[in-house]
């Protein structure tokens, strides 16, 4: 036999004898187990960090801030105890702020005299200046360039221009402005730059969004009627298909708001497992809604740091969250006093006074304090 005849038959007796090692070692493994792992953790804090290294971009015209201002703004309802604690703060202040005339004289009820700073435009100032991080203040002056009103310029159309002391007014649908006159820009310090702020709050903006998203998914939950779902797996013989049509328009009919019907199916000499409902999830167990919005609740109010019994927040002990007086008190000079000192750097801008506060009242009683020391 030549060698041509040969390497056919060869080749023939390699493949077959590859093919039977494939087989044996198939029908040796055949009962091995497969372990693999899938979802590997996705990093939060990495693709940020590239903030650190960039200035804010600019246009050629005015600096784009580091982050949406139209998010922040959205971020305004994304939870209720976050929008109680910024009200609750404007609020207080609005409570001891004090309208100042132009030439820097209490305004007195009847005299016809006009505020540099009404109580309306300082509330909207505050409420940027808490929720945004930043807030601006337009000054409008008089024809004899003595200063008139003060304006405020909502933060999430206010842009500041690459000119020392010039702001744009760009509000998206029309044609962007220069803000005419000066205007005195207050925020919150940020790290990575200096030209616009931070909020505050922004440690809890994640824990926020997942009290909104808890709250979403625990409402389209009991608007569905099916729940979370099911599997519904039916293995009889006996099953027709005009039966299993008759089953998928008794299920569909039973989906909807209010509709939590039961069913009843028989099937003769049917098997004890024939009919199975296998749950896809069971929400009560499963995705701990109460836990989650008890832990993104805390941290909120942490980054705000008020206290909860003075934003409504009911208490799941006996001992409860103490005396709001009490509260009111420590809360007003831990943290409404540095923030009214935060808002006097306006008149330092300004050059003459525009915002004043009336002193604080205390709200516990004194003799309660003096036995609480004693005690």
């Amino acid at each position: 036999m030549d060698k041509d005849e040969r390497t056919p038959g060869a080749a023939t007796a390699a493949t077959s004898s590859s093919s039977a090692a494939t087989q044996a070692s198939g029908a040796k493994g055949a009962g091995k187990a497969r372990v693999f792992r899938f979802g590997d953790p996705e990093p939060v804090l990495d693709r940020r960090e590239f903030l650190s290294y960039a200035e804010c971009r600019h246009n050629g015209r005015w600096y784009e801030p580091p982050v949406p201002m139209r998010g922040l703004a959205r971020a305004y309802d994304m939870s209720p105890h976050h929008r109680s604690a910024i009200l609750y703060k404007r609020n207080q202040l609005l409570r001891h702020f004090t309208p100042l005339s132009r030439n820097g004289r209490l305004i007195v009820p009847g005299d016809g005299q006009q505020p540099i700073l009404d109580r309306r435009t300082f509330g909207e100032f505050v409420l940027n200046l808490l929720q945004m991080g930043n807030a601006y203040l337009q000054e409008h002056r008089n024809m004899l360039g003595g200063p008139l009103r003060l304006q405020n310029t909502p933060a999430i159309h206010t842009r500041r221009g690459l000119e020392e002391g010039q702001y744009w007014w760009v509000p998206g649908h029309r044609q962007a402005d220069v803000l005419e006159g000066r205007v005195v820009h207050l925020f919150e310090p940020e790290l990575t730059q200096e030209l616009y702020g931070m909020p505050e709050w922004s440690s809890a903006l994640q824990a926020g969004l997942l009290n909104f998203d808890a709250t979403i998914f625990r409402r389209k939950y009991y608007k569905n009627g099916s729940h979370m779902g099911f599997i519904l797996y039916v293995g009889e013989a006996n099953l027709s298909e005009e039966d299993a049509d008759d089953i998928e328009a008794a299920l569909e009919d039973s989906k909807g708001l209010g509709n939590f019907k039961n069913m009843f199916l028989h099937i003769p000499d049917g098997k004890e497992k024939g009919v199975q409902l296998i749950p896809i999830g069971e929400a009560a167990a499963k995705d701990e809604f109460l836990g989650i919005k008890n832990t993104s609740r805390d941290d909120i109010l942490a980054a705000h740091r008020v206290p909860p019994v003075l934003i409504g927040v009911v208490p799941q002990v006996n001992g409860g969250f103490g005396k709001p007086a009490e509260a009111a008190d420590v809360f007003h000079f831990a943290e409404i006093e540095p923030l009214q000192m935060r808002t006097l750097e306006i008149n330092d801008a300004l050059g003459y006074e525009a915002i004043a506060y009336r002193p604080y009242e205390r709200q516990a009683a004194p003799g309660n304090d003096q036995a609480a020391n004693a005690a």
